[in-house]
C-alpha cells in the first residue's frame, strides 16, 4: 500500500488533485491508515493510469462515467481518441504549412476546413452509427456503399460544403469539438425525443403569434428551446446556430412553407423573430 504522497511522486499528480479525485468519487483510496491517511494499492494505481484520458481534454465527469461503465472497452476508447489526436495533428500540420507558405510570400494557396482524410473519417463515423436498415436503403439507392462514399466525399470537399463546415466549427468552438460530436452522436431515440420536444415548443409558439413578442411566456419557450438545442447538438452555446436558423425561418421560402404547413400560417417568421428578440434582448 502506498500513501497519497508516494502516489503523487510516482504519478506526478499533485496531492491536492488526488484528494479532489477522492471527493468526487473518481478515485477512492483503497483503505485508510489508523491515523486516517489515504492508502492506495496496485489496483488503485492501475485505475489512476486511466486518468490520462484527461490529457485528451475530456472532462472529469466523462472520465468517471467511462471508468464506472461495466462495458468500458479501454482499447476502443484509446483507438477513438487516437483518431481524434491524428485529426488534430493533421490540422496543426496544415496550419504550420500555411504559415510557412505565407512567410515565403505565397498567399494564394487555398485552405479547406476539412481535408479529404478528415472527410473520410466523418463518413466512417457516420456509417458506423447507422442502423442496418439505413445502410440498406443507401446501398439500394447508390448501388453500393463505396459509390455513396465517393459522392459524399466529393460533395463534402466542395467550396459550398467547406463554407458550411466553417460555420459548424464556429458553432462548436473548434474543429475537434465538432468531430467529437460526429464520432459520438446521440442515439436515434434521444434525437427523436429532442426533436419532438422542439416541435412541441414550436406548436406552443405558433399559438402565441398575437401576443407581445416580449411576453414572459414567449421568452420562456425560447429559453427552453435554447436548453434543448444544447442537448440535441451537444453544444455549450447554441446562440449563433439558432440565430442562423432564425434567419432561415424568416427568409428561406421552402422552410417558411414547410413550417407554416406543420405549425400554422405565419408561424415560421414569428418563431424566427422570437428567437432573434430573445438573444438580442
Amino acid at each position: 500500500m502506498k500513501t497519497v504522497t508516494e502516489v503523487s511522486k510516482i504519478t506526478g499528480i499533485s496531492v491536492r488533485t488526488l484528494h479532489y479525485y477522492d471527493e468526487i468519487g473518481l478515485l477512492k483510496p483503497t483503505d485508510l491508515s489508523e491515523a486516517g491517511y489515504r492508502l492506495y494499492d496496485d489496483k488503485a494505481l492501475e485505475t489512476l493510469q486511466q486518468l490520462f484520458f484527461k490529457e485528451f481534454d475530456m472532462c472529469l465527469k466523462d472520465i468517471k462515467a467511462i471508468m464506472l461503465n461495466p462495458n468500458f472497452d479501454k482499447n476502443k476508447t484509446l483507438m477513438d481518441q487516437k483518431k481524434l489526436l491524428l485529426i488534430k495533428r493533421s490540422r496543426l500540420d496544415g496550419l504550420i504549412g500555411l504559415i510557412d507558405d505565407i512567410l515565403k510570400g505565397d498567399n494564394s494557396m487555398s485552405f479547406q476546413e476539412f481535408s479529404r482524410d478528415e472527410i473520410e473519417d466523418m463518413f466512417a463515423a457516420m456509417m458506423s452509427n447507422m442502423g442496418e436498415e439505413q445502410v440498406k436503403v443507401i446501398a439500394d439507392k447508390y448501388g453500393d456503399i463505396e459509390k455513396y462514399k465517393e459522392e459524399f466525399v466529393a460533395n463534402a470537399g466542395s467550396e459550398h460544403a467547406q463554407g458550411n463546415y466553417k460555420k459548424v466549427i464556429e458553432w462548436y468552438g473548434s474543429k475537434e469539438a465538432a468531430m467529437e460530436t460526429v464520432n459520438n452522436p446521440n442515439s436515434s431515440e434521444i434525437m427523436e425525443s429532442y426533436q419532438n420536444r422542439i416541435s412541441g415548443i414550436y406548436k406552443k409558439l405558433s399559438l402565441l403569434q398575437k401576443e407581445d413578442i416580449n411576453s414572459f411566456e414567449i421568452k420562456k419557450l425560447i429559453g427552453e428551446y435554447d436548453f434543448v438545442s444544447k442537448q440535441l447538438y451537444q453544444m455549450k452555446d447554441v446562440k449563433p446556430l439558432l440565430l442562423e436558423l432564425a434567419k432561415e425561418y424568416m427568409e428561406n421560402n421552402d422552410l417558411i412553407r414547410a413550417n407554416d404547413e406543420q405549425f400554422g400560417s405565419g408561424s415560421s417568421v414569428f418563431i424566427g423573430k422570437a428567437i432573434i428578440n430573445f438573444y438580442h434582448k
